[in-house]
């Protein structure tokens, strides 16, 4: 059986309907009152909690993938503490839990991509060093340390670094969501405002991600405490808006920045080398990134007031 947190978000969601189609028992785990649309029909149980409170789960479960915790990076500068307190709760609350059970179900602990410092190369490994950058990477490096803790205390905890990811069901506030709804709401021949479209990341396709951590959730072992998941191929987002426009039939597309978009000391190109998860688990992202994104945009249908716009 296969516990998810945070089961109704964009990768939870993924994860739950992968797990169920590989034959998995899931329960799923959120703070809404009921399962979202996407994940009703995949699961065995849903239980409605704030993990800051309590571990719900009794039974006997084989994996957690823990993807639960407050994820926006921008809100964590207005409440740094709450961020830290959260994350950090819940943390504690799982492995409690199953110091207490005597149970050792593997845990995988999604943390993140953003938690490196800037290289001149751009390419980070699993080696490279850390920077607390923001009050959410404080939070994320807290909750790693935490899973290390309790693998020491022998408990099946391992650390996931996921760098960018896209694909259908992403929300707003990521560039591809933004980038869509911007295109589609502007009418012919006017610009679109933006921030830095030059700068590159990694962007993998959330099914790989989710796949991934399916992959490492029911791997017999693993060698590491931690692993990046990435494809090592970071894209601009002039390139990213190019095949938004062209899925969407707007090759006019023309932009201009606005400076309020633009983050001060933004790194030019971030990339993650996932090498040492490929190698160990014969994974390799199957969903190309222009795929990923016209899926995005496929799925995400157009409000009444974007299709009124000629």
């Amino acid at each position: 059986m296969l516990a998810v947190t945070g089961a109704n978000g964009f990768v939870g969601s993924h994860v739950v309907r992968l797990a169920a189609e590989a034959g998995h028992t899931v329960w799923a785990i959120g703070r809404e009152s009921e399962p979202s649309p996407s994940i009703a029909p995949h699961v065995e149980r849903y239980v409605s909690v704030d993990l800051a409170d309590e571990w719900p789960v009794r039974d006997e479960v084989d994996a957690i993938v823990h993807l639960a915790g407050l994820a926006a990076v921008g809100p964590s500068f207005t409440h740094p503490q709450r961020y830290l307190e959260v994350n950090s709760r819940i943390m504690t609350n799982l492995g409690e839990f199953y110091l207490g059970a005597g149970a050792r179900p593997r845990t995988v602990v999604v943390s993140s991509g953003a938690v490196y410092a800037h290289l001149a190369s751009g390419t980070v490994d699993e080696g490279c060093e850390t920077s607390p950058t923001s009050p959410y990477v404080v939070a994320k490096l807290l909750v790693e340390q935490q899973a290390r803790y309790y693998a020491q205390r022998d408990l099946d905890t391992v650390v996931v670094r996921p760098f960018n990811h896209i694909g259908p069901g992403q929300g707003r506030g990521f560039i591809v969501p933004d980038l869509t709804a911007a295109v589609r709401a502007a009418p012919a021949g006017h610009a679109i405002e933006t921030g830095n479209l030059l700068a590159q990341r990694d962007y993998t396709d959330v099914r790989d991600v989710a796949r991934a951590y399916l992959t490492l959730a029911m791997a017999p072992e693993h060698q590491h405490d931690t692993y990046n998941i990435s494809t090592g191929v970071p894209r601009s987002g002039e390139e990213i808006l190019r095949v938004i426009s062209d899925a969407l039939g707007r090759e006019d597309t023309t932009t201009v920045v606005d400076p309020a978009r633009v983050r001060p000391n933004d790194p030019a190109r971030i990339a993650g080398d996932s090498r040492r998860f490929q190698d160990e688990f014969d994974w390799v992202p199957a969903v190309p990134w222009d795929q990923s994104i016209r899926d995005y945009v496929s799925a995400a249908a157009p409000t009444p007031s974007e299709s009124s716009n000629p």
